[in-house]
């Protein structure tokens, strides 16, 4: 989630034409069931401190008997005793869901039950490997395998292991050409891998593909779908990675309108601020807006999402970011303002002391530190009045 990371769509894209071949690691099942339990054991270390004295609300044990497993905690929006549990319990739970019926209920193993909200953070990739070790014995066919595929992948890329889902991806679009997936299923693996590119730097190729992702679901979807939402904030995103602030508003400015009170509202709102802010030509009044907007978005995410959301950490780091960029007119005008006082006392103390030629340049000095404040004060002026300066 980076950007923070939602759902990942695509659509059709003809960059990947070849056959990708499966890391070793992907289809050892021995191999996927130690991965598992180093991720579980990672996120129990990493919630500790936060769980000491709980119990799972699940099984309303606070250590798993059979396995000494830990609990965990913080990896959706619930509060109290609903925000501890065991991945071991959690991963049951979706598994249950997921045997129902796929689809929807399989969701489970990315949604959180009880708040709807998205698994985050290191439990998402536990419940990513426990998801996978879960049923990569299945046939290459089966339509479950595929979307166990998708959950590890996503696991990988919440905690920053792009390296390793980008594989995942590729074999998994791989395999829907082979068999004949669905355009659906094209579109969301394509948005996976438009993502990693980005994650992984390749922002040119990111943003060729993110372009026809949002055509895609705009063609497919329509433009209030929520896969059409996600594509344009990830659109957007990467147009303001690549500079192009206007294009990135443009989209934005189009689809915020449609967008319900959600994650993918506020990430929009928080984008759309980026583009104000981050701009070469941004004006004071652009850079009070983006500083309001990102206020008022990140105490929602609170509300809506909790603080230990990414998107509503990610929004707050936005908006750190939007206030420097608004304080920094101000304070190198002050600071030019302050050097130039210094340099006219030194200048005095040198007349005192008779040294006429030291006190000549220090003079001449803060005089041009002056002039140097005072147009930066007239540039703020002006960009108050949201005159464009070059």
């Amino acid at each position: 989630m980076t950007t923070t990371a939602f759902e990942r769509e695509g659509c059709p894209f003809t960059e990947m034409a070849a056959p990708a071949a499966a890391p070793t690691w992907l289809d050892d099942a021995d191999l996927a069931a130690q991965k598992h339990e180093e991720a579980v054991a990672d996120a129990v270390e990493k919630c500790a401190d936060d769980t000491k004295g709980q119990t799972c609300y699940i099984c309303t044990e606070a250590v798993k008997e059979e396995t000494n497993e830990g609990l965990v905690s913080g990896f959706c929006a619930c509060r109290g005793g609903l925000s501890f549990a065991h991945v071991s319990c959690l991963a049951r739970q979706a598994q249950v869901a997921a045997e129902r019926r796929s689809g929807p209920r399989f969701l489970r193993w990315s949604i959180c039950g009880l708040c709807e909200q998205e698994y985050h953070g290191v439990v998402r990739c536990a419940l990513g490997w426990a998801c996978w070790k879960t049923y990569l014995g299945r046939p290459e066919t089966d339509e479950v395998r595929g979307m166990a595929m998708s959950v590890l992948a996503n696991g990988l890329s919440e905690v920053n292991q792009h390296e390793e889902a980008l594989p995942v991806y590729e074999v998994q679009l791989s395999l829907l050409r082979r068999f004949g997936g669905s355009e659906r299923d094209m579109l969301r693996v394509q948005g996976n891998l438009a993502n990693t590119y980005q994650y992984l730097g390749r922002h040119e190729q990111a943003l060729r593909v993110r372009q026809e992702v949002y055509s895609g679901n705009l063609k497919f979807n329509g433009e209030e779908h929520q896969s059409t939402l996600i594509a344009a904030i990830n659109y957007s995103a990467s147009l303001a990675n690549l500079r192009r602030f206007e294009e990135a508003r443009a989209v934005l400015r189009k689809m915020t309108p449609v967008a319900r009170r959600d994650a993918l509202t506020l990430q929009m709102r928080a984008n759309y601020a980026r583009t104000l802010y981050e701009s070469p030509s941004a004006t004071l009044d652009d850079l009070r807006e983006a500083v309001t907007t990102l206020e008022e978005t990140a105490e929602i995410a609170r509300h809506v999402l909790g603080g230990a959301h990414p998107v509503t950490t990610h929004i707050k780091a936005t908006l750190r970011e939007a206030r420097e960029a608004r304080e920094a007119p101000v304070s190198h005008a002050l600071r030019g303002f302050g050097v130039s006082a210094v340099f006219f006392a030194v200048a005095a103390a040198s007349w005192k002391r008779g040294a006429v030629g030291w006190a000549v340049i220090w003079l001449i000095a803060g005089t041009y530190v002056a002039s140097l404040a005072l147009y930066a004060a007239a540039v703020i002026a002006r960009c108050g009045r949201r005159d464009r300066v070059a």
